[in-house]
C-alpha cells in the first residue's frame, strides 16, 4: 500500500458519503488512497494544522500538502482511478462554479435522500489499515 498516497477525508454518518468510500476502495485497484471521517479527530487536527476549519458539507482529499474539495476532490479521486474513472477529469473544462454548484446542491441534499447513519462506518479488519485514527499520522516521505 502507498503510505504517502492521497486521504479521502468524507461525512462518516452520511449514507452517500459511505457509499462513495466503499466504490472508491472497489475500484481502487493499486490501494492508493486512504480514509477518514471528518468527525475523525485525525480530521480535525489535519485540517487545523492547515488553517481550514472542518466542514461535513464537501469531500476532501489531502495529497501531500494539497487540498482539494468539492468538485475539485471528487474529480482526483476518479482521475486516480484509472479507465475509465480517470476519464472524469475531462470535467475540468466546466467551470469551477458549475461544477460546485451541482456539488453544492447534491451535498446540501444528501441526509435528506440517502439518509444518515448512527455512527461512523467501521472498516472490515482488511479494510483497517486503509483507515486513519487520530494517532495514525500519515507517513511522510
Amino acid at each position: 500500500m502507498h503510505q504517502s498516497g492521497p486521504i479521502v477525508l468524507f461525512d462518516g454518518v452520511c449514507n452517500l458519503c459511505n457509499a462513495s468510500v466503499q466504490w472508491i476502495i472497489t475500484h481502487d485497484r493499486d490501494n492508493v488512497f486512504r480514509f477518514a471521517s471528518l468527525q475523525s479527530e485525525f480530521a480535525k487536527q489535519e485540517l487545523a494544522r492547515r488553517g481550514v476549519s472542518v466542514s461535513l458539507s464537501s469531500v476532501i482529499v489531502l495529497d501531500g500538502e494539497r487540498l482539494l474539495s468539492h468538485s475539485d476532490a471528487a474529480i482526483a479521486v476518479a482521475g486516480a482511478l484509472g479507465l475509465p474513472w480517470s476519464l472524469a477529469r475531462g470535467a475540468k473544462i466546466v467551470p469551477r462554479f458549475i461544477r460546485d454548484g451541482v456539488y453544492n446542491w447534491i451535498a446540501k441534499n444528501r441526509y435528506r435522500c440517502f439518509g444518515t447513519r448512527d455512527a461512523c462506518m467501521m472498516p472490515t479488519p482488511e479494510l483497517r489499515e486503509r483507515f486513519l485514527d487520530s494517532d495514525q499520522a500519515p507517513k511522510r516521505e
